[in-house]
């Protein structure tokens, strides 16, 4: 059994079940937000950054990718799962549901997100001991009142101590990529590319999708601090004065973390004095991050990327895929190791299953797996997709989501 006494998570069953403060940022959706997105998330889609491939696209404009739903939170779906003290813990992503509703974000847009707890359970693992698994929801809405998606959250809670003393992670330090393995590595970005830009503006049909059809193999990286610098301010929650309500009313010290990682990150009062203090590249619990030292402190080896970001490539990636006609109805990733400075992340994915439901949907299931170069697992994930039949294009009735339209 589970040596509980070392995670004390009394304080938390207060917190199942009351809904937080809304997080809202003071800015609409821009353009360029959307730009820098994609950049950051390494999806080189041009339905989301080009204006004249967007122009000639079904939307007729450009449009965000569903994954950028997570950027117009104030925590990336953080807040809700890690209400609650846990003294002397720290907090990594495990995993994200995603049920999506039609909406689609467009530039102009301007969202509002509904926070609730949701559970929470305590177990062993291999990283850190007595380890505390704990959910929480967020509803993302417009200014319209329409609901675009909810998604679940999974945090990580543990204590650094015990991690630092289990050394899970074994660290050579960053590997070394030769001139030709990088170079091979760029070729094999092409298959992905190729796959998004000769579909183009088609629809891909749900009868033309078999059970073990593969899709292209997606490679990112090598990451560096810098690759991740970049997803890091890509989330507009990372500029200075962007956030008008929340991301939290508690603080890093109140949550539990330890003295070392607490910091005034998101703090709003402290931000009106000195914003440095309360930028997460810099200090407080997000920092392990980037600055290797505090990745040490943690648990971790070295640098490392951010679970968000994680599920917002399995997004893209079954997203380009199905194509601007189609549409991800939900998903759900387990995260099982982090994607860490000098690795290259590689996400394979094949069609599992397809039917029609009793809404007359023709949905496809899609298995998407992602590991490194060295083949570490870093995520699984199953994603179930919306796709047009030739019948419902002919008759003018297809619509993605729960009868919504995709386009405004």
């Amino acid at each position: 059994m589970s040596d509980e006494t070392e995670l004390d998570v009394t304080d938390l069953d207060r917190y199942m079940g009351v809904p937080m403060e809304p997080g809202l940022l003071k800015e609409p959706v821009a353009t360029n937000d959307i730009r820098r997105w994609v950049q950051a998330m390494h999806y080189p889609n041009p339905l989301h950054f080009d204006e004249h491939w967007a122009g000639a696209s079904r939307f007729g404009d450009l449009v965000a990718p569903q994954s950028f739903t997570v950027a117009c939170d104030t925590s990336h779906g953080c807040s809700p799962a890690q209400v609650g003290k846990i003294p002397e813990s720290h907090l990594i992503f495990g995993g994200d549901d995603w049920w999506f509703f039609g909406p689609r974000i467009w530039p102009g847009d301007h969202l509002i997100c509904h926070r609730m707890p949701y559970d929470y359970r305590v177990t062993e693992t291999r990283f850190a001991g007595p380890t505390c698994f704990q959910r929480g929801d967020t509803l993302y809405v417009n200014q319209r009142g329409e609901r675009v998606a909810l998604q679940r959250s999974t945090a990580i809670r543990y204590r650094p101590r015990k991690a630092k003393e289990k050394k899970l992670f074994a660290d050579p330090g960053d590997p070394t990529w030769t001139d030709d393995e990088l170079a091979a590595l760029e070729e094999r970005k092409l298959a992905f590319i190729d796959q998004v830009q000769g579909l183009g503006h088609d629809p891909r049909l749900h009868e033309s999708v078999s059970v073990g059809d593969a899709l292209a193999e997606h490679v990112l990286g090598p990451h560096s601090l810098a690759s991740f610098a970049t997803e890091w301010r890509a989330y507009p929650m990372t500029t200075w004065g962007a956030t008008r309500k929340g991301p939290t009313s508690l603080t890093a010290e109140e949550l539990g973390y330890t003295k070392e990682m607490a910091g005034a990150e998101g703090d709003r009062d402290v931000e009106r004095v000195n914003p440095e203090l309360t930028d997460g590249a810099y200090y407080g619990p997000s920092r392990g991050h980037l600055q290797p030292r505090w990745a040490e402190h943690i648990g971790m080896p070295r640098g490392y990327g951010y679970g968000a970001s994680m599920g917002a490539w399995v997004l893209d990636y079954v997203s380009g895929w199905a194509g601007e006609w189609g549409m991800v109805a939900s998903s759900s990733s387990q995260y099982r190791n982090p994607a860490f400075t000098g690795d290259a992340t590689i996400l394979n994915g094949s069609v599992t299953g397809t039917r029609v439901d009793r809404k007359g949907r023709c949905l496809v299931d899609v298995a998407v797996d992602v590991r490194n170069q060295l083949d570490a697992v870093l995520a699984k994930a199953t994603v179930e997709v919306l796709l047009p039949s030739q019948a419902q294009l002919d008759a003018g009735t297809y619509r993605d989501g729960q009868g919504l339209a995709a386009v405004r």
